[in-house]
């Protein structure tokens, strides 16, 4: 009979498990260094993207890199004195850049993403919180019908899991989106998707109910476990020693050393990622708009217009560069040409990424200890399900979904 869990980790990962285990009637301590929701679960694009189960380490992506490096105007970034320290992961990344690997990585998402937004609502609505989801489609911005067809092979694992989009051309394209630029001709629209107004503050809000729920709120440093005898015992804290029996390891990047300290050293890098609020926004996308000459996307939010997106390898440590915000503000402008803004927002974060492109999630042994990290670009969207499969793992709950491909030991 589980006693009590700590879920180490603020963001929307641990909130969701944190909510699940309350529901049924576990005693629940969410720890963490910082406020809820504060951290990467602030700062993506708010997408709830049923559709994203293509991984990044798509066929030819190795013979691509190095331009895409060498090219101002493409979205990848590397700070080449990290280069060194990012070698031992970068190789086990590009090793899955293959069809096979691609394919079977999809078929791991997919229990993950595809019923996104219905997971929110499952998660919010009984909380009072549903207004936070907003329903919506997602759509994929392209300069022409030529450049959506040069993404057949995405498109068709795409379609392959149900995601079947409509295509629009020419005038019609500002028929639908008025703020879209001369420079886009062609959009692909996906319909059944949604997205989040103010991503930090939806689990903020979710924080907030799992207290009235009776949950406890922390804010502490977790420094070790206590496995006394092979089983949880304790968590140790910056505050303080907390008695417990199971533990939900969900704190993004930060996962890595805390893994360590059970032995198992998991390939995982940060991916730095930016984004720039446009705030007060006029002349933005009505609703979640994909900008394939960019990879960034825009998203409406109570702010103003979120434009995100970036990928950055450069480590923990440094500050942000220039030069992904001066991309995303070249192509922003020149995707909305009529979109002005009182003031700019600049944010960096990390997204957590596994060489493998899959999340963790599973018990490590029979430790207590449950891992729900690793999610890539698609925590948001993906936290509340895995957040209610380590729930029913550890009420002993039907768990309807295969797990073997998250398994928290495979890399050992």
């Amino acid at each position: 009979m589980t006693r009590h869990v700590v879920a180490i980790g603020a963001g929307i990962v641990g909130v969701s498990a944190a909510i699940w285990l309350r529901r049924a009637g576990v005693e629940v301590t969410i720890v963490d260094r910082g406020k809820p929701g504060t951290g990467t679960s602030h700062g993506n694009a708010g997408v709830l993207a049923s559709c994203a189960m293509v991984p990044v380490t798509g066929p030819g992506l190795i013979a691509k890199a190095p331009g895409m490096l060498m090219d101002r105007d493409y979205p990848l970034f590397l700070r080449w004195s990290y280069l060194p320290r990012l070698l031992p992961w970068l190789r086990k990344y590009l090793a899955h850049a293959n069809d096979t690997d691609t394919r079977r990585i999809a078929q791991g998402l997919i229990p993950i993403v595809t019923d996104s937004v219905e997971q929110h609502k499952s998660l919010c609505d009984d909380l009072g919180l549903g207004s936070w989801v907003n329903e919506s489609d997602y759509c994929f911005a392209y300069r022409d019908r030529s450049v959506f067809d040069s993404e057949s092979y995405t498109w068709a694992i795409r379609r392959a899991a149900g995601f079947v989009p409509e295509i629009i051309e020419g005038p019609a394209v500002r028929e639908y989106e008025p703020a879209l630029g001369p420079d886009i001709s062609c959009m692909a629209i996906l319909k059944h998707h949604g997205f989040i107004r103010s991503p930090g503050g939806y689990v903020q809000a979710l924080a907030r109910a799992f207290e009235d729920m009776g949950g406890t709120l922390m804010e502490a440093e977790v420094k070790d476990f206590d496995l006394s005898g092979g089983k949880l015992r304790a968590v140790q804290t910056s505050q303080g020693s907390i008695a417990c029996d199971s533990v939900v390891l969900a704190t993004g990047v930060w996962s890595k050393p805390m893994m360590q300290k059970l032995g198992l050293n998991i390939p995982l890098e940060t991916e730095r990622g930016y984004h720039i609020v446009f705030e007060n926004a006029t002349g933005g996308p009505s609703r979640p708009i994909m900008v394939a000459s960019g990879k960034f996307v825009a998203t409406p939010m109570d702010q103003g217009v979120r434009c995100a997106g970036i990928v950055e390898f450069g480590g923990l440590d440094a500050g942000p560069s220039k030069a992904p915000f001066s991309l995303l503000r070249r192509q922003a402008a020149k995707a909305f040409p009529n979109m002005t803004a009182t003031n700019e927002i600049e944010w960096l974060g990390h997204r957590p990424a596994p060489s493998d492109s899959l999340p963790l999630i599973g018990q490590i042994g029979q430790t207590g200890v449950y891992t729900a990290f690793g999610h890539h670009h698609i925590g948001l969207t993906g936290g509340p399900k895995t957040g209610r499969l380590v729930a029913g793992l550890i009420t002993g709950a039907q768990v309807n979904t295969d797990l073997a491909p998250y398994h928290p030991q495979r890399f050992s």
